[in-house]
């Protein structure tokens, strides 16, 4: 949704003024801090001429939740998301292929020297 807001030359306060709300509740809406409705959603989507999906899929594919252990040790959850940036889902993706391939060349190691004994 971020993506899709500044594409568009759109800033938060555009989308606040658009939804009504403030830009400081927007704000906490983009971040994940509160959810966004099925209305606020479509009228997003179509201030922002995209589909709801495609503005959705982006945005819960890059919110991660959170669990708790509560003080009773309940363990629940907040339904608390965090806005994870694109760029560090990418460097995450780009390191654990360098681990794969670091893992697999370790592998091809130990059985050549286990070949060798």
């Amino acid at each position: 949704m971020i993506k899709a807001r500044k594409e568009r030359k759109f800033s938060q306060q555009d989308i606040a003024e658009h939804l009504s709300i403030s830009q400081t509740q927007y704000q906490r809406k983009e971040k994940g801090e509160i959810g966004i409705s099925n209305s606020e959603w479509e009228r997003i989507a179509k201030l922002l001429e995209v589909d709801v999906e495609e503005i959705r899929e982006n945005s819960e594919a890059t919110n991660v939740m959170n669990n708790f252990d509560d003080s009773s040790g309940n363990i629940g959850n907040t339904n608390n998301y965090y806005n994870v940036p694109e760029s560090l889902l990418e460097n995450l993706q780009d390191y654990i292929s360098m681990l794969k391939e670091e893992n697999q060349r370790l592998k091809e190691e130990i059985k050549t020297l286990r070949e060798g004994k």
